[in-house]
């Protein structure tokens, strides 16, 4: 995604989740706070993270007052310690308090999954795999979500529907209706359709490899497979195809799969299961 694109999508989030929040108006700032108060931010890690997402927080500040003063200490990809200041902000208290929590819960969530994105890529070390995101992120979220992996050094797998053809078990199942060599047909009919595209095969089984394989696919994705049986995927295929491994990608196993020779690891956790990491926000007038 281009950062123009990138950055549209922060701002339609930020705007959402704004109008969410304020209603008709944060009632407990407009009735405690005098109007034309300055004041000053700082926003802190209370625990070690990757930080990811602060362009949501200086959106949502703007959007509220857009003279504002948002200077990054640490940028996104950054490693952070409990207690580092992320960033400082200067401007309307009013604007400041009401923006508080719409900002907190874009670097927080963002964080979360680039800090887990972080120890997922470090148990490659050494190897040549790459750890791979999925589709499995929050409705309306999924840009900023993958924005976050790649801060955490990850890779991004397909964004839709749309920019990869991956053909499934439920679609191979389809496809066998027709008759044997399922899989052979769907590649070639994919490739007649979306000539652009590459082409991706899940294979719940060695065979499924072998057809694979064999109908030129582009990517096989082994789906929960056992290291024996993937160690024997990845010399079946040589360099005929890229492998990517998937299911049950706990951390824990990371190191011994991706010593296997396998290209690529997706982990749905990343996104579905990352942590909010515990930030904060102090303001006092400036």
């Amino acid at each position: 995604m281009s950062p123009d694109l990138l950055r549209q999508e922060f701002l339609s989030a930020v705007r959402i989740a704004l109008a969410e929040d304020l209603g008709s108006g944060d009632a407990t700032t407009l009735a405690t706070v005098p109007a034309h108060l300055r004041a000053r931010a700082e926003l802190a890690t209370r625990e070690n993270c990757v930080v990811a997402g602060l362009a949501a927080a200086e959106f949502a500040f703007r959007e509220l007052d857009p003279s504002c003063r948002f200077d990054i200490l640490h940028p996104d990809g950054s490693f952070c310690s409990a207690g580092d200041v992320v960033a400082v902000i200067e401007g309307d208290a009013r604007a400041l308090l009401s923006a508080e929590r719409v900002a907190l819960n874009f670097v927080q969530r963002l964080s979360g999954i680039a800090t887990l994105t972080a120890r997922f890529v470090e148990q490659t070390d050494g190897s040549r795999c790459r750890i791979l995101d999925t589709r499995k992120t929050t409705p309306g979220l999924r840009a900023l979500e993958k924005y976050a992996v790649t801060c955490g050094g990850g890779d991004n797998h397909r964004m839709g529907l749309y920019d990869r053809v991956m053909i499934k078990d439920n679609h191979r199942e389809l496809a066998s209706l027709a008759g044997p060599g399922g899989i052979a047909r769907s590649v070639r009919a994919a490739r007649d359709a979306y000539p652009q595209l590459q082409v991706e095969v899940e294979a719940d089984t060695l065979e499924d490899v072998r057809e694979a394989v064999e109908a030129r696919a582009d990517f096989i994705l082994l789906d929960n497979m056992s290291n024996d049986e993937m160690a024997e995927a990845v010399r079946l295929v040589g360099q005929r195809a890229l492998l990517e491994a998937s299911g049950n990608m706990k951390l824990e196993r990371i190191a011994s799969v991706a010593a296997l020779g396998i290209d690529f690891i997706s982990v749905g956790a990343l996104t579905h299961s990352a942590r909010a990491i515990d930030l904060g926000l102090d303001i006092r007038p400036s």
